[in-house]
């Protein structure tokens, strides 16, 4: 069985591209692909994984998982999971002084529960210049100094976190993608996660457009898509930027970094780093850099 399991980050599309894969769910089940309600796994993959503690599991483990996530009967092809907390909740993004700590051990859980099943991971990045922010400010009242725990924002590299999962499970196949890009990536994305071909019509395909656009683009964009099929997908994010350009609700796109101690200097500097670390993560073994 396959298992595309979408896992973050926290503060990037926040379950919209899970929701997104739902709207296809009739069209999905006739391919045996399924996408559970996140309320039958969550608590559930997490507790599992406390319990592992690092070790195998027992015998059976995967049967009782698989037959807790289905409903009574069902069957799959492709499991379709998504919890954008995997690797941790966004107070604890800097556990023990290292961004990201948990994610080789996440991911060597994930595989172990799983052993023998096709796993997909799909990670959606965010420059550290946003993420970093969104992420204190729903770390729920932790001073920035506990929060940061002593991490220097120029040494945060999505990098690392790759490699981490790669090597902890270095037959699971990952998926990346900036969350910047989102919009424009979204159909495709919908695609790759749910397991569809990439030319496949996909509903909710503009999910996120249509929440940052103003309405009156939206029509337009519509109106504009349907007159005018793209015939690819390069051409159809062309068509969409150049939509968003025009049309983006500006409290939608702009992103106010309101981070003590921080500058415009810093918040150019970690971007810049983060631009030359995409380059590192595109040229990994086994990982798949989606881009605008």
């Amino acid at each position: 069985m396959e298992i595309a399991f979408h896992i973050g980050a926290n503060c990037t599309d926040d379950d919209r591209l899970l929701k997104s894969v739902t709207r296809n769910l009739p069209g999905l089940a006739e391919q045996g692909i399924r996408a559970p309600n996140p309320a039958r796994y969550r608590r559930l993959l997490r507790e599992a994984i406390q319990h592992l503690r690092g070790e195998a599991p027992e015998p059976g483990t995967r049967d009782v998982l698989i037959d807790a996530i289905l409903e009574h009967g069902e069957t799959t092809e492709r499991l379709v999971l998504g919890n954008p907390a995997f690797i941790c909740t966004p107070a604890r993004i800097f556990d023990a002084g290292r961004f990201h700590d948990l994610a080789g051990f996440k991911a060597r859980s994930l595989r172990a529960l799983f052993p023998d099943d096709r796993i997909e991971m799909f990670l959606g990045i965010r420059n550290p210049a946003a993420f970093v922010p969104a992420c204190w400010d729903q770390a729920r009242g932790r001073g920035v100094d506990a929060f940061m725990a002593g991490t220097d924002p120029r040494g945060i590299l999505w990098s690392d976190v790759v490699a981490r999962l790669r090597e902890a499970a270095p037959d699971i196949r990952l998926t990346v993608w900036c969350d910047e890009d989102s919009a424009l990536l979204w159909p495709d994305l919908v695609r790759a996660l749910a397991g569809m071909a990439e030319d496949a019509p996909v509903e909710g395909g503009q999910d996120l457009v249509n929440e940052i656009m103003r309405p009156e683009g939206t029509a337009r964009l519509r109106a504009y898509l349907a007159a005018h099929p793209p015939a690819t997908a390069a051409q159809h994010r062309r068509v969409v930027s150049a939509f968003l350009d025009k049309y983006a609700r500006a409290e939608a796109v702009e992103t106010e970094i309101d981070m003590p101690g921080w500058n415009a200097a810093l918040v150019a500097e970690l971007t810049a780093i983060y631009e030359t670390d995409l380059e590192r993560i595109a040229a990994m073994d086994g990982v798949r850099l989606l881009r605008a």
